[in-house]
């Protein structure tokens, strides 16, 4: 298994290896030896989201493809689905995203994606890894400014084919509220709306390299909530720094996720005779009631680990159509192999107006779980066997929680963080579970056990 890689790419604080710039120069040569030794064109597209450290990470990343003999163009500031369009509508040989998704403006990432759009296979990335961690290709490393060609017209390309996979135009206002994050879809979603006849109320859209996600956008809903109320608004919608996912605030003012999701476009495929063999994949994250009313409308739920790239591998195995997290990746793979944040806010504006009724009223038969998930700081990742106490605890809440629950512990794959994941009928019950394992976690491994457990 790559170590450098997690399930969404490289990422660490910007400047610090392997984001700094040796590494990421290093990176651009080993990307484009490798693409050559596979026999493609050395041939790539990049963009990057609006931190900080975005635009000297994609400097280096391209003065060392470039180095390495290849071509490399970039689309500017763009959402990671954007670029993986890109690749594959442009016949690129792979596309590199420099974004850290929902993390802070101090990390970065790189992720990269394969020809097809997809994301690089593990034994891509060991290659790619062995060469940062060797040094082979150190010698005469230069960032070099100058190097970055942008073509605007690969955005209007981008947005042009959103544009294309919506069905449905509005026949009355509807009114939005959109939270960008101050992130990469801070100009192409206001563009995008407003140029299909909606009504668009754009907050948290001025980007200054440091507010990325700071209390705004698809991790912190509760400034959009307040604005669909005070505003009148028929739907809200929050965006993550990079536009991967979505999450929602109907017209009332609750949050929703991208369980809510699943349910509303699984119904509205299934009666559309759409939805391929009847099933949905989303991931062990996903609340009991989702999976429970799925089954009332005879629909499966096949769970993955999570990762929108094991729910597109367990998609793309299977052959079908629908998919995603409840943190909001949604992938609708008749249209994008990507989850993306714009294409599905389109889709559900696409069934509210077909349907002629409001989010609220689309939800209104799903009834979550009580559910808790506690995110415990760690300082290095213990395997949960060999942590002292772990198994008898785990075996313990298993055993209260019987038929009616479920507990999910794993590490992040992006952070060093261990969560805790636990759901069932008494919330009570599954809070006082969720922090006794919590705590012999962090009794072991944990690195900020003064400050307490995050939710």
């Amino acid at each position: 298994m790559p170590q450098l890689f997690g399930t969404d790419g490289l990422r660490a604080r910007a400047g610090e290896f392997p984001l700094d710039e040796k590494s990421v120069i290093i990176l651009g040569r080993a990307l484009a030896s490798l693409l050559q030794r596979r026999n493609l064109l050395p041939r790539i597209v990049t963009g990057r989201d609006t931190r900080e450290s975005g635009l000297w990470l994609e400097e280096c990343l391209i003065s060392g493809f470039l180095q390495g003999g290849g071509q490399a163009v970039s689309a500017g500031v763009i959402t990671t689905p954007g670029i993986s369009y890109l690749v594959r509508s442009h016949n690129f040989s792979a596309g590199v995203v420099i974004s850290a998704s929902h993390n802070p403006y101090l990390d970065n990432g790189i992720k990269i994606f394969s020809r097809l759009g997809t994301k690089i296979p593990e034994d891509w990335e060991e290659e790619l890894e062995s060469e940062i961690t060797s040094g082979r290709l150190s010698s005469g490393l230069a960032r070099e400014c100058s190097l970055i060609k942008v073509n605007r017209n690969l955005i209007h390309d981008y947005l042009d084919f959103l544009r294309l996979t919506c069905a449905a135009r509005p026949d009355k206002k509807l009114k939005l509220v959109v939270d960008c994050a101050n992130g990469a879809s801070s100009q192409l979603a206001p563009a995008l709306f407003n140029s299909l006849g909606f009504v668009t109320v754009t907050i948290n859209n001025q980007p200054d390299g440091k507010n990325i996600n700071s209390g705004c956008g698809s991790l912190h809903p509760e400034q959009l909530a307040k604005k669909v109320v005070t505003e009148g608004a028929d739907l809200g919608v929050a965006f993550d720094g990079d536009a991967d996912r979505a999450v929602w605030v109907d017209e009332r003012g609750r949050v929703l996720n991208g369980d809510h999701t699943l349910y509303v476009q699984a119904l509205h495929l299934k009666e559309k005779e759409s939805l391929k063999k009847d099933t949905v994949v989303a991931t062990i994250m996903s609340n009991m009631g989702l999976e429970r009313i799925l089954e009332d409308n005879g629909i499966k739920l096949l769970r993955t680990r999570v990762g929108d790239k094991y729910v597109l591998e367990e998609m793309l195995k299977g052959g079908y159509s629908l998919g995603g997290e409840q943190s909001g990746h949604t992938i609708f793979l008749d249209q994008s192999i990507a989850g993306d944040g714009l294409l599905t806010s389109l889709k559900m504006l696409e069934v509210m107006l077909e349907k002629g009724k409001s989010l609220s009223e689309l939800v209104r038969d799903f009834q979550e779980y009580p559910q808790i998930l506690l995110n415990v700081p760690v300082r290095e990742k213990v395997p949960f066997q060999e942590i002292p106490g772990y198994e008898e605890q785990a075996a313990e809440v298993r055993n209260r929680l019987g038929k009616n629950g479920r507990l999910e512990v794993r590490y992040s794959g992006t952070e060093m963080l261990a969560r805790v994941m636990i759901e069932g009928p008494d919330r009570c019950l599954i809070e006082e579970l969720a922090a006794r394992l919590a705590r012999v976690i962090d009794s072991c491994c944990g690195s900020r056990r003064s400050e307490g457990l995050v939710r």
